[in-house]
C-alpha cells in the first residue's frame, strides 16, 4: 500500500537536506546583517563620541591642560 522504495526514501531524504541547508544559509545570512547593524551603529556612536574631543595644550605659566586656543587665565 505505502510502497517505500529507496528511490522514494532518498527523494525525501535529499529534501529533507536541502530544506535544512537552507534553513542554515537564511540563519547565518541573518546574523550577518544584524552584524553589520550592529557595527554600523557602533561607528556612529564612535563618530559621535569623537566629534567632541578637543586638543588640550599645557598651559605655561601654571601648568594647567587647557583647550587649544581656548582663553584661559591663570589665577
Amino acid at each position: 500500500m505505502f510502497g517505500f522504495t529507496l528511490q522514494k526514501l532518498l527523494f525525501t531524504a535529499l529534501i529533507i537536506v536541502l530544506v535544512w541547508q537552507a534553513f542554515k544559509w537564511l540563519g547565518r545570512r541573518g546574523e550577518m546583517q544584524k552584524r553589520r547593524a550592529d557595527a554600523d551603529k557602533r561607528e556612529a556612536e564612535t563618530k559621535a563620541r569623537t566629534a567632541h574631543v578637543e586638543d588640550m595644550v599645557e598651559c605655561p605659566d601654571c601648568g594647567a591642560y587647557v583647550p587649544k586656543g581656548g582663553g584661559h587665565r591663570c589665577g
